[in-house]
């Protein structure tokens, strides 16, 4: 094993040599054992100085991979403190009534899913009965995220202890009617159950890992002891392929969340097939998060396999598991024996020998049924050592078998995620294997039954003492309402006056009010500002000094900048969380700090600010869980429009978000115009998310960059910028060419930053062609819509309610011209309860590079461009000559 010709230099090629000899004499030994014990021994010895000098903390880089066996041995498996016997009865009920459930939900076509479950069933009930914290326990309790797909695992054992009925267990997937069971977790549907909907994949591992930071938060900034919390997410192995289920595996071992426990259910299988049909996902996973800092815990083989690798002297059996890739090894748990002999075994004259001293028995069971995952003595030894470990998030990779305990039909099989139901037959073998009291009479309808072994029965007397002594029940959702004092008027008072003559960006004045409430003695430390990276991009960077960004390590360095008034300052009890460039891993964050109020009984208020362009659009999914979860939060879109953000071009160019935001019935969208509406519109959120009878919304405001004289607030205009229209001002403000008094009349209706546009107009309009326009500041085309649906709806009742956006318009004279830096069909929202004539201008197509008023020229949203759209409006009801309209054409160059 000398070194090769020609090998390539490496790093070690740079380090000194204090002892050349010796490191000879070391690689001669090495040399030796290969020569000697062969090149497997000598891999070996190499593997376990490697693992000896990781145990004795020796600086050097850890191994990515170790063999495919359990990280525990048997031997190492610490005293199973339950009752194996009850619980395996308790496991028994609960997988039986998880496929009844689903099985009987198949005749009315709302399908669901079985096979999960039935693999992960032990992972659940040795965390149910030893390990998962309840709400009644100290502190917050444990966090579950509950794999999706095996919710009618964990409503069958909410039907054991009593918190869910048979009619409920029978409406799974109906919840019209009021009395059923949603699919999936979704805290919106089914509140004192679930905290976490987690089947939109790959958001539950990414929102896990930001819990348990934002649980540290929590502790670090002495809002809440959040010491006894620990976060378990229960995962597939084909999830594992999104990429926001690894995106912030770093920042969980950057941060040491020892907090935090994966528990991925690796049965090999994902919805189609195989997760990784030629490959090895076990040991693929392995790498990744070893490589990510984490602690990894295998378990893998069920007790059967004990004799088979102590019968293993060589190390070929753990050299074959290795490298047989997981669709083979998924064949050998659905065929006969004969098969597994010569295609496993008969790979090499070691193996060969091995098989020969095991029953046909014996090897059925190993490679049929046991699994780490499916033993719970073996589940305990690893939650346990995740829990004692410290210093990094652990994660779990348990082996199963997909469908398992269902039969030969459904175990192992690819299709088995799409099969919806056994039959009475299947069910009655099931019924045997689990050993549970059925009688056949009760299949005499043809319909399986429930079962349940009696309220008290020493199951459910077992299962309810150990959850009574783990702090009640799980999963679980409890919230305590604590309502939060409203901010004092100080506060909110700079923008209600306005500007004066100085020029301040909507954003610029989001921020600064932010920055005055975080001062308010009562509520000022439970404002947790969100900002992935380019926090100086709005105008944020005042906030580093006061507020500092937190850091569980503190600020280790001395900042580059630490000489400068606003310096770069982190702190473990700092109140800014500064993402980096993650979006994703910010609403995460904004996610975690908007249900605090349900999580810890700790109302947060946190605004996630952000280019506009990468929210809704990049995270929009997120945007629905938080919807799910119920969360209250300000999310704050700047830079918003698609004309504001000079230079950047089509990838900044944001003229949708407020389409796409307008989908989720839990958000508020409004996009103000000047300072004195955001001040109204982010009090009154604070009252509606944290006030004394709080509602389930969190608010979208989209503020702009660009800098304005921001006027003072008119009298009597707040309730018209809550409901989303009011009347600005009026052509007989104007202080010079007011038009005639008989002049044409025309409404002209904006957002945002394109106010400014219309204000333009509507002095060119008085000034050059004698045309009175009104000004109305849109707040809120979201709003407004969702009135007039309210009133429409209403209406089916028999009801007769006017839409806000109809009567505020009534009397006002001549054609209505909407307009904003969105496209056209955001205003266009209103459009059918607009009793006069109505239409649009807006920037619809891609966005470009440009300055602002190239782009809102070539958009056609410019001032010039709104007076010749207004004209054109009068011309078609016949108040200007239609010459007029070319005139203006041609006047403005357009």
């Amino acid at each position: 094993m000398s070194d090769p010709v020609g090998k390539l230099p490496s790093e070690l090629d740079q380090l000194p040599d204090r002892d050349t000899e010796e490191t000879a004499e070391w690689a001669a030994s090495l040399d030796a054992v290969a020569q000697a014990a062969g090149t497997r021994r000598a891999e070996y010895l190499l593997r376990r100085t490697l693992q000896h000098a990781e145990a004795a903390g020796l600086a050097l880089p850890k191994l990515l991979e170790t063999d495919y066996v359990n990280t525990i041995p048997t031997a190492a498996e610490p005293e199973f403190p339950g009752d194996e016997e009850m619980e395996a009865k308790i496991t028994a009920w609960n997988r039986w009534n998880a496929a009844a459930m689903v099985t009987r939900g198949s005749k009315y076509g709302v399908g669901g899913h079985i096979a999960t479950f039935a693999s992960a069933a032990w992972l659940y009930e040795t965390g149910f009965q030893h390990f998962f914290r309840g709400k009644e326990a100290d502190g917050s309790g444990d966090q579950l995220y509950i794999q999706g797909h095996a919710s009618p695992g964990i409503y069958a054992r909410a039907f054991l202890d009593g918190r869910v009925s048979e009619q409920q267990l029978d409406n799974f997937r109906q919840e019209s009617g009021g009395n059923g069971l949603p699919s999936y977790p979704h805290p919106r549907r089914l509140p004192w159950l679930w905290e976490f909907p987690t089947v939109s994949m790959g958001l539950g591992p990414l929102s896990a890992i930001y819990q348990a930071r934002f649980n540290r938060y929590l502790q670090n900034r002495s809002i809440k002891d959040t010491a006894n919390s620990h976060v378990w997410a229960f995962l597939g192995d084909g999830e594992m392929d999104e990429p926001e289920s690894t995106a912030a595996l770093a920042l969980a071992s950057r941060e040491r969340l020892d907090n935090l426990t994966f528990v991925i259910n690796c049965n090999l299988q994902r919805l189609d097939g195989p997760v990784r049909a030629n490959f090895r996902v076990v040991q693929e996973l392995e790498a990744q998060f070893r490589g990510a800092g984490w602690n990894v815990i295998k378990s893998l083989w069920g007790s059967a396999w004990d004799e088979l690798f102590q019968l293993d002297t060589t190390g070929a059996l753990v050299r074959r598991l290795r490298e047989v890739p997981d669709a083979q090894f998924q064949t050998y748990a659905t065929r006969d024996v004969a098969y597994i002999r010569q295609h496993f075994f008969g790979a090499n004259a070691e193996l060969v020998q091995l098989a020969g001293v095991l029953s046909d028995a014996k090897i059925a069971e190993c490679f049929h049924s046991s699994r780490g995952g499916h033993e719970p003595r073996k589940v305990y030894a690893a939650y346990k050592a995740a829990l004692e470990h410290k210093g990094a998030p652990t994660v779990i990779l348990a082996q199963t078998v997909k469908g398992y305990t269902l039969g030969a039909g459904f175990e192992s099989k690819n299709a088995n995620h799409q099969m919806k139901k056994l039959t009475i037959d299947e069910f009655k073998d099931m019924r045997d294997l689990l050993g549970l009291p059925i009688p056949d009479s009760a299949f005499a309808d043809g319909v399986v039954p429930y079962g349940h072994p009696g309220a008290n029965s020493p199951e459910v007397q077992y299962l309810n003492e150990r959850r009574a002594a783990l702090g009640g029940p799980a999963p679980a959702r409890k919230v305590k309402h604590v309502a939060l004092p409203a901010p004092a008027d100080r506060s909110f008072a700079p923008l209600l006056k306005g500007s004066g003559k100085q020029e301040m960006a909507t954003t610029m004045a989001f921020v600064r009010l932010v920055k005055d409430l975080m001062r308010d003695k009562e509520t000022g430390k439970r404002w947790v500002p969100i900002v992935p990276d380019e926090a100086r991009t709005f105008g944020m960077e005042s906030l580093f000094p006061s507020a500092g960004i937190y850091s569980p390590l503190g600020q280790t360095y001395e900042p580059v900048d630490r000489d400068q008034l606003m310096y770069y300052k982190e702190a473990k009890d700092g109140q800014i969380l500064n993402e980096g460039i993650t979006e994703a891993g910010a609403m995460a964050d904004f996610i975690a700090a908007c249900t605090s109020y349900a999580t810890h009984g700790e109302p947060m208020i946190p605004f996630y600010i952000f280019y506009s362009m990468f929210g809704w659009q990049r995270t929009a999914d997120q945007m629905w869980q938080l919807a799910d979860q119920l969360g209250k939060g300000f999310i704050v879109g700047a830079t918003a429009g698609r004309t504001t953000l000079t230079g950047e071009g089509l990838q900044h160019a944001d003229g949708h978000s407020h389409l796409i935001a307008s989908t989720n019935p839990a958000s508020l969208n409004y996009d103000p115009a000047f300072a004195y509406e955001i001040a109204v519109i982010v009090k009154d959120g604070l009252r509606r998310m944290y006030g004394e009878t709080p509602e389930d919304v969190f608010y979208y405001l989209t503020v702009y960059n660009e800098p304005k004289v921001q006027p003072a607030m008119p009298e009597g205009v707040e309730e018209g910028i809550l409901k989303g229209l009011y009347r600005f001002n009026t052509a007989a403000d104007l202080a010079e060419a007011a038009p005639a008094a008989d002049a044409p009349k025309v409404q002209l209706m904006a957002s945002g930053t394109a106010i400014h546009w219309i204000l333009e107009a509507q002095k060119l309009l008085a000034a050059e062609w004698n045309v009175a326009a009104d000004v109305w500041s849109a707040t809120s085309w979201g709003e407004l819509r969702r009135e007039a649906l309210e009133c429409d709806e209403a209406l089916l009742r028999g009801e007769v309610r006017t839409p806000y956006v109809t009567r505020a318009l009534e009397g006002a004279a001549g054609p209505v011209l909407a307009v904003s830096d969105w496209m056209r069909q955001v205003p266009d929202q209103i459009s059918q309860w607009v009793e006069q004539d109505y239409t649009s201008l807006g920037t619809d197509g891609f966005g470009l590079s440009d300055t602002r008023e190239g782009a809102r020229r070539h958009f056609g949203v410019d001032a010039q461009s709104i007076v010749v759209a207004a004209l054109a409006q009068l011309a078609r009801r016949g108040e200007v000559p239609a010459s007029a309209v070319k005139e203006a054409r041609e006047r403005y160059g357009l």
